[in-house]
Protein backbone atom coordinates (compact mmCIF):
# COMPACT_ATOMS: atom_id res chain seq x y z
CA UNK A 1 0.00 0.00 0.00
CA UNK A 2 1.35 3.11 -1.04
CA UNK A 3 1.65 6.05 2.06
CA UNK A 4 0.60 9.55 1.15
CA UNK A 5 3.59 11.74 0.84
CA UNK A 6 3.20 15.02 3.08
CA UNK A 7 4.83 18.04 1.94
CA UNK A 8 6.53 20.37 4.08
CA UNK A 9 3.72 23.08 5.01
CA UNK A 10 1.81 20.28 5.99
CA UNK A 11 4.39 18.68 8.34
CA UNK A 12 4.86 22.31 9.82
CA UNK A 13 1.04 22.59 10.40
CA UNK A 14 1.27 18.53 12.12
CA UNK A 15 4.01 19.76 14.62
CA UNK A 16 2.64 22.66 15.57
CA UNK A 17 -0.42 21.00 16.49
CA UNK A 18 1.98 18.19 18.06
CA UNK A 19 3.45 21.12 19.80
CA UNK A 20 -0.15 22.26 20.88
CA UNK A 21 -1.13 19.44 22.14
CA UNK A 22 1.21 18.62 24.51
CA UNK A 23 1.44 21.72 26.21
CA UNK A 24 -2.09 21.50 26.68
CA UNK A 25 -2.02 18.22 27.95
CA UNK A 26 0.62 19.31 30.57
CA UNK A 27 -1.73 21.91 31.36
CA UNK A 28 -4.54 20.01 32.29
CA UNK A 29 -2.30 17.47 34.15
CA UNK A 30 -0.90 20.33 36.56
CA UNK A 31 -4.08 21.92 36.87
CA UNK A 32 -5.92 18.32 37.68
CA UNK A 33 -2.64 15.85 39.77
CA UNK A 34 -2.99 17.11 43.42
CA UNK A 35 0.43 16.65 43.74
CA UNK A 36 1.36 19.71 41.28
CA UNK A 37 -1.28 22.34 42.42
CA UNK A 38 0.14 25.53 43.48
CA UNK A 39 2.14 25.91 46.30
CA UNK A 40 0.36 27.47 49.44
CA UNK A 41 3.82 28.82 50.27
CA UNK A 42 4.05 30.76 46.89
CA UNK A 43 4.88 34.07 47.50
CA UNK A 44 5.88 33.81 50.87
CA UNK A 45 8.63 35.25 52.58
CA UNK A 46 10.35 33.06 55.47
CA UNK A 47 12.54 34.40 58.06
CA UNK A 48 14.69 32.72 60.65
CA UNK A 49 15.95 34.82 63.83
CA UNK A 50 19.14 32.68 64.86
CA UNK A 51 20.64 34.09 68.01
CA UNK A 52 21.88 32.57 71.41
CA UNK A 53 19.76 32.71 75.08
CA UNK A 54 20.08 36.43 76.54
CA UNK A 55 21.28 37.97 73.31
CA UNK A 56 18.36 40.29 72.88
CA UNK A 57 16.58 37.65 70.30
CA UNK A 58 13.17 37.55 72.17
CA UNK A 59 12.99 42.03 71.49
CA UNK A 60 14.26 40.96 68.03
CA UNK A 61 10.94 38.58 67.74
CA UNK A 62 8.57 41.33 69.09
CA UNK A 63 10.01 43.49 66.28
CA UNK A 64 8.72 41.49 63.78
CA UNK A 65 5.42 40.05 65.48
CA UNK A 66 4.41 43.76 65.57
CA UNK A 67 4.17 43.51 61.85
CA UNK A 68 0.38 42.56 60.35
CA UNK A 69 1.83 40.77 57.52
CA UNK A 70 3.80 38.70 59.69
CA UNK A 71 3.13 34.96 61.51
CA UNK A 72 5.41 34.72 64.18
CA UNK A 73 6.62 32.28 66.03
CA UNK A 74 8.95 31.89 69.37
CA UNK A 75 11.16 29.26 69.33
CA UNK A 76 9.73 25.80 68.50
CA UNK A 77 12.26 23.90 68.45
CA UNK A 78 11.78 24.33 72.39
CA UNK A 79 9.41 20.97 71.70
CA UNK A 80 12.57 18.89 70.46
CA UNK A 81 15.27 19.87 73.13
CA UNK A 82 12.56 19.56 76.02
CA UNK A 83 11.00 16.16 75.14
CA UNK A 84 14.84 15.10 73.89
CA UNK A 85 16.83 16.13 76.47
CA UNK A 86 18.71 12.58 77.10
CA UNK A 87 20.79 13.63 72.99
CA UNK A 88 23.10 16.24 72.18
CA UNK A 89 22.99 19.57 70.07
CA UNK A 90 24.55 17.52 67.60
CA UNK A 91 22.25 14.71 67.60
CA UNK A 92 19.35 16.97 67.55
CA UNK A 93 20.16 19.50 64.56
CA UNK A 94 18.06 17.55 62.07
CA UNK A 95 15.29 16.95 64.03
CA UNK A 96 15.77 20.65 64.66
CA UNK A 97 15.78 21.31 61.28
CA UNK A 98 12.92 19.44 59.74
CA UNK A 99 10.46 20.66 62.41
CA UNK A 100 11.41 24.13 61.45
CA UNK A 101 11.37 23.37 57.55
CA UNK A 102 7.43 21.81 58.59
CA UNK A 103 6.42 25.37 60.46
CA UNK A 104 7.72 27.42 57.94
CA UNK A 105 5.86 25.69 55.76
CA UNK A 106 2.38 26.11 57.90
CA UNK A 107 2.43 22.49 58.06
CA UNK A 108 2.74 21.58 62.44
CA UNK A 109 2.45 17.82 62.36
CA UNK A 110 5.92 17.53 63.12
CA UNK A 111 5.27 19.92 65.95
CA UNK A 112 2.13 17.50 67.36
CA UNK A 113 4.72 14.66 67.38
CA UNK A 114 6.39 16.16 70.19
CA UNK A 115 2.93 17.48 72.42
CA UNK A 116 0.44 15.29 74.40
CA UNK A 117 -2.12 13.24 71.90
CA UNK A 118 -4.86 15.68 73.54
CA UNK A 119 -3.26 19.30 72.93
CA UNK A 120 -4.14 22.73 72.72
CA UNK A 121 -2.79 25.98 70.99
CA UNK A 122 -1.79 26.63 74.23
CA UNK A 123 0.81 23.62 73.95
CA UNK A 124 2.96 25.99 72.00
CA UNK A 125 5.55 26.94 73.55
CA UNK A 126 5.42 30.71 74.30
CA UNK A 127 2.16 31.16 72.37
CA UNK A 128 1.08 33.99 73.89
CA UNK A 129 3.32 36.13 72.39
CA UNK A 130 2.26 35.06 68.91
CA UNK A 131 0.09 37.93 67.73
CA UNK A 132 -1.02 36.18 64.99
CA UNK A 133 -2.42 33.05 67.32
CA UNK A 134 -4.52 35.49 69.32
CA UNK A 135 -6.24 37.23 66.40
CA UNK A 136 -8.12 35.87 63.26
CA UNK A 137 -8.63 33.27 61.72
CA UNK A 138 -6.84 31.49 65.12
CA UNK A 139 -8.78 32.97 67.59
CA UNK A 140 -12.16 34.50 66.63
CA UNK A 141 -11.61 37.11 69.45
CA UNK A 142 -10.17 40.66 68.48
CA UNK A 143 -6.23 41.01 68.26
CA UNK A 144 -5.32 41.19 71.87
CA UNK A 145 -1.99 42.76 72.97
CA UNK A 146 -2.32 41.49 76.44
CA UNK A 147 -0.30 37.36 76.69
CA UNK A 148 -3.34 36.94 79.64
CA UNK A 149 -6.17 38.15 77.81
CA UNK A 150 -4.96 35.94 74.79
CA UNK A 151 -4.26 33.12 77.17
CA UNK A 152 -8.30 32.90 78.55
CA UNK A 153 -10.09 33.66 74.94
CA UNK A 154 -7.59 32.32 72.06
CA UNK A 155 -6.88 28.71 73.63
CA UNK A 156 -8.47 25.99 71.33
CA UNK A 157 -8.07 22.22 70.76
CA UNK A 158 -5.33 21.45 68.56
CA UNK A 159 -3.28 23.65 65.65
CA UNK A 160 -5.55 23.59 63.04
CA UNK A 161 -6.32 27.37 63.42
CA UNK A 162 -2.57 27.95 64.21
CA UNK A 163 -2.00 27.20 60.65
CA UNK A 164 -5.08 28.76 59.07
CA UNK A 165 -3.18 31.75 60.73
CA UNK A 166 0.00 30.80 58.96
CA UNK A 167 -1.44 30.23 55.49
CA UNK A 168 -2.95 33.79 55.49
CA UNK A 169 0.32 35.88 56.26
CA UNK A 170 2.84 36.54 53.60
CA UNK A 171 5.97 36.16 56.14
CA UNK A 172 6.59 33.35 58.41
CA UNK A 173 9.04 34.54 60.92
CA UNK A 174 10.78 32.33 63.42
CA UNK A 175 12.78 32.94 66.56
CA UNK A 176 15.44 30.43 67.27
CA UNK A 177 18.18 29.97 69.70
CA UNK A 178 18.97 26.05 69.10
CA UNK A 179 21.33 26.14 66.07
CA UNK A 180 25.40 26.36 66.07
CA UNK A 181 25.20 26.13 62.81
CA UNK A 182 24.24 26.92 59.30
CA UNK A 183 25.50 23.66 57.39
CA UNK A 184 22.10 22.02 58.43
CA UNK A 185 19.67 24.61 56.95
CA UNK A 186 20.98 24.08 53.61
CA UNK A 187 18.37 22.27 52.54
CA UNK A 188 15.94 25.11 53.60
CA UNK A 189 17.52 27.83 51.17
CA UNK A 190 18.46 25.08 48.03
CA UNK A 191 14.17 24.51 48.70
CA UNK A 192 12.65 25.97 45.96
CA UNK A 193 9.52 26.28 47.08
CA UNK A 194 10.87 28.48 50.12
CA UNK A 195 12.18 31.62 50.20
CA UNK A 196 14.54 31.84 53.33
CA UNK A 197 16.18 34.96 54.99
CA UNK A 198 18.11 34.80 57.59
CA UNK A 199 18.69 37.29 60.32
CA UNK A 200 21.63 36.29 63.08
CA UNK A 201 21.61 38.38 66.28
CA UNK A 202 24.81 38.76 68.25
CA UNK A 203 25.83 40.40 71.28
CA UNK A 204 28.83 41.08 73.70
CA UNK A 205 29.51 37.85 75.33
CA UNK A 206 30.19 39.28 78.46
CA UNK A 207 27.08 41.55 78.48
CA UNK A 208 25.20 37.63 77.77
CA UNK A 209 27.38 35.80 80.52
CA UNK A 210 26.10 38.63 83.07
CA UNK A 211 22.76 38.22 82.11
CA UNK A 212 22.34 34.75 81.92
CA UNK A 213 24.06 34.59 85.75
CA UNK A 214 20.75 36.25 86.63
CA UNK A 215 18.94 33.22 85.54
CA UNK A 216 21.73 30.68 84.86
CA UNK A 217 18.70 27.90 86.85
CA UNK A 218 16.16 27.99 83.92
CA UNK A 219 19.20 27.30 81.24
CA UNK A 220 20.33 24.28 82.84
CA UNK A 221 18.86 21.63 80.55
CA UNK A 222 20.06 23.62 77.41
CA UNK A 223 23.16 23.55 78.40
CA UNK A 224 23.78 20.21 79.20
CA UNK A 225 22.41 19.70 75.75
CA UNK A 226 25.32 22.33 74.45
CA UNK A 227 27.81 20.61 76.06
CA UNK A 228 27.01 17.09 74.66
CA UNK A 229 26.35 16.03 78.30
CA UNK A 230 30.06 15.82 79.43
CA UNK A 231 30.63 16.50 83.09
CA UNK A 232 31.00 19.96 84.02
CA UNK A 233 31.06 21.42 87.46
CA UNK A 234 28.51 23.97 87.98
CA UNK A 235 31.13 26.69 88.59
CA UNK A 236 32.36 26.72 85.15
CA UNK A 237 28.99 25.36 83.13
CA UNK A 238 28.10 29.02 81.98
CA UNK A 239 31.81 29.47 80.92
CA UNK A 240 31.93 26.83 78.69
CA UNK A 241 28.57 27.03 77.28
CA UNK A 242 29.77 30.52 76.72
CA UNK A 243 32.57 29.44 74.58
CA UNK A 244 30.23 27.07 72.66
CA UNK A 245 27.55 29.75 71.64
CA UNK A 246 31.29 32.11 70.20
CA UNK A 247 32.27 29.23 68.26
CA UNK A 248 29.15 29.18 67.02
CA UNK A 249 28.77 32.90 66.27
CA UNK A 250 32.16 32.69 64.37
CA UNK A 251 30.94 29.44 62.26
CA UNK A 252 27.77 30.99 61.37
CA UNK A 253 29.29 34.29 60.38
CA UNK A 254 32.60 33.16 58.76
CA UNK A 255 30.20 30.43 56.84
CA UNK A 256 27.70 33.43 55.48
CA UNK A 257 30.61 35.16 54.83
CA UNK A 258 34.00 33.94 53.27
CA UNK A 259 33.41 32.44 50.51
CA UNK A 260 29.43 31.16 51.12
CA UNK A 261 27.76 29.08 48.54
CA UNK A 262 25.70 30.75 46.18
CA UNK A 263 22.33 29.93 47.41
CA UNK A 264 23.10 31.72 50.62
CA UNK A 265 24.60 34.95 49.31
CA UNK A 266 21.92 37.85 49.98
CA UNK A 267 20.47 35.40 52.36
CA UNK A 268 22.28 36.51 55.68
CA UNK A 269 22.42 39.63 57.88
CA UNK A 270 23.98 39.89 60.66
CA UNK A 271 22.97 41.93 63.61
CA UNK A 272 24.61 43.39 66.79
CA UNK A 273 21.99 43.71 69.54
CA UNK A 274 24.01 46.81 70.95
CA UNK A 275 22.68 48.30 67.55
CA UNK A 276 19.71 47.55 67.41
CA UNK A 277 19.50 49.49 71.25
CA UNK A 278 21.31 52.36 69.98
CA UNK A 279 19.33 53.10 66.93
CA UNK A 280 16.31 51.31 66.65
CA UNK A 281 14.17 52.45 64.27
CA UNK A 282 16.64 52.89 61.73
CA UNK A 283 18.19 48.90 62.57
CA UNK A 284 14.38 47.77 62.29
CA UNK A 285 13.92 49.29 59.20
CA UNK A 286 17.16 48.14 57.34
CA UNK A 287 15.71 44.50 58.56
CA UNK A 288 12.52 45.33 57.12
CA UNK A 289 13.96 45.95 53.75
CA UNK A 290 15.89 43.13 53.95
CA UNK A 291 13.32 40.32 54.19
CA UNK A 292 10.48 43.06 52.17
CA UNK A 293 8.54 44.45 54.90
CA UNK A 294 7.58 48.21 55.16
CA UNK A 295 7.69 50.25 58.43
CA UNK A 296 4.33 51.39 59.16
CA UNK A 297 2.68 53.22 61.84
CA UNK A 298 1.54 50.54 64.23
CA UNK A 299 5.18 49.33 64.10
CA UNK A 300 6.81 52.96 64.55
CA UNK A 301 4.34 53.73 67.57
CA UNK A 302 4.97 49.86 69.71
CA UNK A 303 8.96 50.86 69.02
CA UNK A 304 8.56 54.17 70.86
CA UNK A 305 6.47 52.74 73.25
CA UNK A 306 8.93 50.01 74.49
CA UNK A 307 12.01 52.38 73.76
CA UNK A 308 10.63 55.01 76.26
CA UNK A 309 9.20 53.02 78.73
CA UNK A 310 5.84 53.32 77.81
CA UNK A 311 5.19 49.78 78.04
CA UNK A 312 4.64 48.32 81.24
CA UNK A 313 3.17 44.98 80.19
CA UNK A 314 5.52 41.77 81.55
CA UNK A 315 6.81 38.91 79.62
CA UNK A 316 9.52 36.85 77.80
CA UNK A 317 11.70 39.43 76.93
CA UNK A 318 13.14 42.66 78.12
CA UNK A 319 11.41 46.17 77.51
CA UNK A 320 13.95 48.28 75.91
CA UNK A 321 14.11 51.84 77.92
CA UNK A 322 15.82 54.86 77.43
CA UNK A 323 18.53 53.54 79.50
CA UNK A 324 18.94 50.88 76.55
CA UNK A 325 22.61 51.33 75.39
CA UNK A 326 23.71 51.89 79.72
CA UNK A 327 22.41 48.50 80.57
CA UNK A 328 23.82 47.09 77.61
CA UNK A 329 27.18 47.97 79.22
CA UNK A 330 26.18 47.25 82.77
CA UNK A 331 28.22 44.08 82.89
CA UNK A 332 31.38 46.69 82.87
CA UNK A 333 30.48 48.11 86.38
CA UNK A 334 29.25 44.16 87.92
CA UNK A 335 31.18 41.14 86.66
CA UNK A 336 34.58 40.45 88.07
CA UNK A 337 37.97 41.36 85.84
CA UNK A 338 39.01 37.87 86.25
CA UNK A 339 35.49 36.53 84.79
CA UNK A 340 35.98 39.09 81.68
CA UNK A 341 39.64 37.75 80.67
CA UNK A 342 38.51 34.24 80.77
CA UNK A 343 35.33 35.28 78.53
CA UNK A 344 37.89 37.33 76.17
CA UNK A 345 39.88 34.29 76.13
CA UNK A 346 37.19 32.07 75.41
CA UNK A 347 35.36 34.10 72.61
CA UNK A 348 38.10 36.78 71.69
CA UNK A 349 38.21 35.13 67.79
CA UNK A 350 34.57 35.69 67.57
CA UNK A 351 34.31 39.23 69.38
CA UNK A 352 37.33 40.35 66.95
CA UNK A 353 34.86 39.15 63.88
CA UNK A 354 31.73 41.11 65.36
CA UNK A 355 33.07 44.12 66.26
CA UNK A 356 33.53 43.94 70.01
CA UNK A 357 36.80 45.59 71.72
CA UNK A 358 39.03 43.58 74.66
CA UNK A 359 39.72 45.07 77.71
CA UNK A 360 42.67 44.75 79.37
CA UNK A 361 42.44 46.22 82.90
CA UNK A 362 40.37 46.89 85.76
CA UNK A 363 40.49 50.68 84.87
CA UNK A 364 39.47 50.01 80.93
CA UNK A 365 36.96 47.60 82.25
CA UNK A 366 35.30 50.39 84.77
CA UNK A 367 36.19 53.58 82.93
CA UNK A 368 33.64 54.94 80.37
CA UNK A 369 36.21 56.52 78.33
CA UNK A 370 36.83 53.59 75.74
CA UNK A 371 33.86 52.56 73.54
CA UNK A 372 34.09 48.58 74.05
CA UNK A 373 31.53 48.12 70.83
CA UNK A 374 33.46 49.40 68.09
CA UNK A 375 31.49 51.24 64.82
CA UNK A 376 29.18 49.48 63.06
CA UNK A 377 31.35 50.74 59.80
CA UNK A 378 34.25 48.87 61.36
CA UNK A 379 32.91 45.72 61.06
CA UNK A 380 30.27 45.25 58.62
CA UNK A 381 30.35 42.82 55.61
CA UNK A 382 29.30 43.60 52.75
CA UNK A 383 28.80 41.60 49.54
CA UNK A 384 31.43 42.45 47.23
CA UNK A 385 33.01 41.71 43.68
CA UNK A 386 35.51 38.28 43.87
CA UNK A 387 38.61 39.49 44.91
CA UNK A 388 42.28 37.67 45.71
CA UNK A 389 43.05 34.68 48.45
CA UNK A 390 45.41 37.66 49.66
CA UNK A 391 42.82 40.36 50.07
CA UNK A 392 40.20 38.35 51.33
CA UNK A 393 39.39 38.02 55.04
CA UNK A 394 41.11 41.86 55.71
CA UNK A 395 38.07 42.43 57.90
CA UNK A 396 39.72 45.18 60.19
CA UNK A 397 38.05 45.78 63.70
Amino acid sequence: MTRPKLGPVTLAVLVLLQGTAVVLLIHWYTQADPCHLPSSNHGKVHVLLLSSCRSGSSFLGQVFNQHPSVFYLMEPAWHVWSQLSHYSARTLKMAVRDLVHSVFKCDLAVVEAYLPEQHNLSSLYMWTQSRALCSPPACSYSPREDPAQCSRHCDTRGLRGAEEACRTHSHVVLKEVRFLELESLYPLLQDPSMDLRIIHLVRDPRAVVFSRENAAAAFHRDNTIVLNHTTVPDVDMQMEVMREVCRSHLRIHERATQKPPDFLKGRYKMVRYEDLVLNTLEEVDDMYKFVGLEMNTQVGEWIYRVTHGKDSRGGTFNIITQNATSLSQAWRATLEHAKVERIQEFCKDAMSLLGYRLVNSVEGQKGDNMDTVLPKEGYEFRWLPAKTETDEGKQTV
